[in-house]
């Protein structure tokens, strides 16, 4: 079967599992297990042999004990740091002192550890792949991961969780990071002491994530077939699920191990057997590849019958309604009988109930989420607004992702109607030729007033560089700014006319 075909079967919103091999191919600055442990020992050494003779104390039954390792290391990392308070790592020192003055201890081995994962910096060979990663979040419930590193939250925008947070937590956008993340070292699971104290805290969020393993499709993602963290997923769920059971069945079936094979471009899946601690075999599904494009492809062209943004909504709102205060809550067939609210919870028949999430500012104000995630659905709606003539609306984009608007070629013509008029308005002088918008704010013979009239020209006359502008317009775009809408018009007129 395709992963295509396989994927196309699910019912409900995949969960993604992602381990470090995720990381290892977007950045430039992650490292394996052993490569960080290898390289923070020779940071504070200088000698490639000391982490060697640590790792020779650790072979035990057959394989490295990195738990241990990283024990190790950790105390002499920091009793090296310690007796050496300035130098190399003074800035390591400084934050350790700065937290202990405010009576809050954590490991300076657990903030460098933080300060060498915090900053991403990614591989650009990568770029259009990642691209199709981030798409995928439209069909996302939720992301577990045991990387360190900020990279999931960074492209997806889900909330983050960190230990006992998990439990406090909705389900839907959110990244579990169950062993910690860089920005709170103190979190940091990485030592034997850190994994003993994990196990014995935290029962109350195995049994949340077990609950998203039941319910849900889990895609693992740079892991390997033989990965420990998958051994002991499977090992917990299936000491509370009979392993011959129908539910057991299912579970089996919504496993899929996504495993990298370099240059190995696969787009079968198959099944694989991994046996246990307790000599139980569970049958999963795999598929070896090196193109994970394929993978991102079938999760974005999944069609469910409710989007992963619109359960996050009735989540919200669902938690305010447990939380009772203000809110008042009314169940009818007719949402012409309630009055105003901000926020409305219709249960009842889709012959008497319509729902449109996201009205015309709100889509533009979402832009570049929209055209990341290529969410045709939400882009259906744009028949049903009312978008005056003379509104600055970029169309051009949202048609390549959803050709089939019916008011699409009315769109295009609209726009690029008025951002003729818009032009033709900016007065010869300040059309000065630029090739960045640093140049345009640093020109002195343009008044401030006018440098967005400037930025707004270079874009349409295609003399400004286009990711220069996205990058300005993430950072600066308002809704509320007829400059940014302009602007935003004329970015995507020249992007994707």
């Amino acid at each position: 079967m395709t992963i295509q075909e396989f994927i196309s079967q699910y019912k409900n919103h995949p969960v993604l599992f992602v381990g470090t091999g995720i990381s290892l191919r977007y950045l430039k600055n992650s490292y394996t297990w052993d490569g960080l442990l290898k390289k923070i020992a020779f940071d504070f050494t200088q000698n490639e042999e000391y982490y060697l003779d640590i790792k020779s104390q650790c072979y035990i039954d057959g394989k490295f004990n990195y738990l241990k390792i990283a024990e190790i290391l950790e105390n002499a990392f920091n009793q090296h740091l310690q007796e050496n308070r300035s130098g190399k790592f003074e800035a390591i020192n400084n934050i350790f002192y700065e937290k202990m003055a405010n009576g809050i201890f954590i490991s300076r081995f657990k903030i460098y550890i933080s300060e060498l994962l915090s900053k991403l910096e990614f591989k650009e060979a990568q770029e259009e792949e990642l691209k199709k990663f981030k798409k995928i979040r439209k069909n996302i419930g939720s992301v577990i991961t045991t990387n360190y590193d900020p990279l999931i939250e960074h492209l997806f925008e889900f909330n983050k969780l960190i230990g006992n947070n998990i439990l406090l937590s909705n389900p839907y956008g959110s990244v579990y990071k169950i062993h910690g993340c860089c920005e709170d070292p103190s979190k940091i699971i990485i030592t034997n002491q850190d994994y003993e104290e994990f196990d014995s805290k935290y029962e109350l969020i195995r049994a949340q994530l077990l609950s998203l393993f039941i319910h849900n499709p889990i895609i693992f993602l740079g892991y390997s077939v033989g990965d420990d963290n998958i051994k002991k997923i499977l090992k917990t769920i299936f000491t509370y699920v009979e392993p011959n059971s129908d539910l057991a069945t299912k579970i089996k079936n919504n496993f899929l191990l996504v495993e990298y094979e370099r240059d190995f471009n696969n787009e079968q899946t198959s099944e694989h057997d991994i046996v246990l601690e307790n000599g139980l075999t569970i049958r999963i599904n795999k598929i070896k590849t090196d193109n994970f494009s394929i993978i991102y492809d079938a999760i974005s062209n999944l069609q469910l019958p409710i989007t992963a943004l619109d359960v996050r909504k009735v989540q919200t709102i669902v938690k305010e309604i447990y939380a009772g205060g203000e809110i008042k809550v009314n169940i009818t067939e007719d949402l012409d009988s309630l009055k105003n609210s901000d926020k409305i919870l219709a249960i009842g028949s889709a012959k008497t109930i319509q729902y449109q999430y996201q009205t015309a500012p709100e889509l533009l104000a979402n832009y570049f989420n929209i055209i990341d995630e290529s969410n045709d659905q939400i882009l259906s709606l744009i028949d049903k607004y009312k978008i005056q003539p003379s509104q600055y609306f970029p169309v051009f984009g949202f048609g390549q992702i959803n050709p089939n608007i019916e008011c699409l070629s009315t769109l295009k013509e609209q726009q690029e109607k008025n951002l003729r008029s818009c032009i033709n308005q900016i007065p010869i002088a300040l059309k000065k030729v630029h090739q960045s918008i640093e140049g345009i704010i640093e020109d002195e013979s343009i008044p401030n007033s006018y440098k967005m009239n400037s930025i707004i020209w270079n874009t349409y006359e295609s003399n400004l560089n286009l990711d220069e502008v996205e990058l300005y317009l993430r950072d600066n775009f308002s809704i509320s700014d007829t400059f940014s809408r302009k602007l935003l018009s004329a970015y995507d007129l020249r992007k994707y006319q």
